[in-house]
């Protein structure tokens, strides 16, 4: 009696067990379920339209109840001002954010991703090389490598992460002599090292491995993909191209002034103009204001052909410069571009009125045309058969004065002596209405 109680006991407990065992099973299969992940690239170069893009998407999961949000990370760095609004805008929201590392996440990247709550990283990827450069790949001063670093600093020690290896990345002359870094050299690590330095949680090797790190895989996947809009958007106001469009911009519209017709020079200076501040308005960083005041200084100015006084055309230089400049977002760096579109739009003038001359409306608004004697143009008689004539001073000439010529009088100077009334003069030099005289002897050859 007693064994069949015992095993009536173990087969009871087994059946307990084997129950509780489905049902974790069942909760495991199905974790995550109902909940959504939202994938947002973070690719290529960072710049403000990157920024729009994820501040937009943010928002979107924000209104939208996502759980969680997943940045697949693959980018070469970018701009310093795009990545601490992007930092700023991935800490204020309430949504858990994981960093994916989907191949490498260097300067501008890496940033992005210390902000993050976790980091997971695909085999083979790195992580790291954050120092400041400017457009010319030179360093960027001291003031923002200093700036730079404390911000990288701040972004490990968000999430607990041992800031030396952030300060390695930044400034080269920091030493690990245990991951085999040497002064002069910037630190970028492996999946393995960063596993191994507490900058990563988990190597991945696809979404669904990840997922299943997160306890979502059952969540809903929500792409977020770029639009086209997006597209031109993020191009157009990529620190490279911006000076590109204005000097496109600036030089088509000064050289179809000299060329008949509205043609090729102005539509490509108003198609360049026009994809500057539309991709500007799609980043979030040129409102209406700015394409008002530009738009008015364009009118001002071409008002001042027609209008004498020169006040209409320095308002509107003043705003036109305002709107690019509210339109740009960063000051220096669309000071730098406005810079280069004067230099290259008044090289290319200089070069284009060189080989093809005035052709255009301006001809008919500006006198370019000089009048000389070779033309045929004469402000007055030129009296050139006087050469050589004599005549008698009647009044004194100090050195000006007045020559009897026969019965003819005539304004004349001398070489810059004073000669007396009643002397012989001989006629020297005709140039236009100035008659030049020179004092000679009186002899029977040269009295009238």
């Amino acid at each position: 009696m007693f064994v069949k109680r015992t095993r009536l006991l173990i087969y009871t407990l087994c059946l307990l067990w084997g129950i509780y065992g489905l049902c974790s099973t069942s909760e495991v299969f199905s974790a995550g379920k109902g909940k959504t992940v939202a994938f947002i690239p973070v690719e290529h170069e960072v710049e403000r339209g990157l920024e729009a893009f994820l501040e937009r998407n943010i928002e979107k999961a924000e209104e939208d109840g996502t759980d969680h949000v997943v940045l697949e990370i693959y980018t070469p760095g970018g701009r310093v001002d795009a990545a601490l609004h992007i930092a700023k805008i991935m800490r204020e929201t309430e949504i858990p954010i994981t960093a994916y590392v989907v191949k490498n996440a260097f300067s501008a990247g890496a940033y992005i991703a210390l902000n993050a709550d976790q980091i997971v990283m695909k085999p083979s990827t790195t992580i790291g090389s954050a120092a400041v450069i400017d457009n010319q790949g030179n360093t960027a001063g001291q003031k923002a490598e200093s700036a730079w670093k404390a911000e990288m600093l701040a972004a490990a020690e968000l999430n607990e992460r041992d800031p030396l290896y952030a300060e390695a990345m930044v400034d080269p002359d920091v030493e690990i002599p245990e991951l085999g870094l040497e002064k002069g050299e910037l630190l970028t690590l492996t999946a393995s090292e960063a596993i191994k330095v507490g900058y990563a949680e988990k190597i991945a090797e696809d979404r669904q491995e990840l997922l299943a790190h997160l306890n979502l895989d059952d969540a809903k996947i929500v792409e977020s993909e770029p639009t086209l809009a997006d597209k031109i958007a993020r191009f157009v106001t990529n620190p490279v191209v911006v000076p590109i469009l204005l000097s496109l911009g600036s030089l088509g519209l000064v050289l179809e002034l000299y060329t008949p017709g509205f043609g090729i020079a102005g539509s490509i200076g108003a198609l360049s103009l026009l994809l500057f501040f539309y991709g500007h308005m799609i980043a979030g960083l040129a409102g209406w204001e700015a394409i008002l005041l530009f738009g008015t200084g364009l009118v001002l100015i071409i008002l001042e052909l027609f209008l004498p006084g020169g006040i209409i055309g320095i308002l509107g230089v003043v705003a036109m410069l305002t709107g690019l400049i509210l339109a740009g977002g960063s000051l220096s760096g669309i000071l730098i571009a406005i810079a280069i579109a004067i230099v290259v739009t008044v090289i290319g003038s200089y070069f284009f009125l060189r080989s093809f001359g005035y052709n255009g409306p301006l001809k008919r608004l500006v006198l370019f045309d000089s009048t000389s004697s070779e033309k045929g143009y004469l402000s007055h008689q030129e009296r050139t058969d006087l050469t050589g004539r004599v005549g008698i001073a009647a009044t004194p000439l100090r050195p000006s004065g007045s020559v009897k010529l026969d019965d003819e009088y005539l304004d004349v100077v001398t070489e810059g002596t004073y000669i007396e009334k009643g002397k012989t003069v001989k006629i020297i030099k005709v140039s236009g209405g100035r008659v030049v005289v020179r004092s000679v002897e009186k002899t029977e050859e040269n009295i009238d």
